[in-house]
């Protein structure tokens, strides 16, 4: 699973052919022992949980990059490697 970005101790990934799953376009998210996937498209946790904060810095990110994100999704989807995103800073 191609890991798209990292930030604040925050893992931003997109799996290979992952459209089933959960059916729209999405991320996984690690931060320390907790995961959560966040909705691309509305930028809400579609399953699992992170800490406030964390979930908060993810939103913004996947604000600032919602484009990008599709980008990598479409990549990702058709089982291309999607491309790295700007980190926060």
């Amino acid at each position: 699973m191609p890991t798209i970005a990292i930030f604040y101790g925050i893992r931003i990934m997109m799996y290979f052919y992952d459209s089933g799953k959960h059916n729209l376009p999405h991320i996984h998210v690690e931060y320390q022992d907790d995961e959560a996937v966040f909705s691309i498209e509305d930028a809400n946790i579609i399953s699992g949980n992170l800490p406030r904060k964390q979930k908060r810095l993810v939103q913004a990110w996947i604000e600032l990059h919602q484009e990008s994100l599709i980008i990598d999704w479409n990549l990702a989807i058709s089982g291309q490697e999607p491309l790295k995103i700007e980190p926060l800073r």
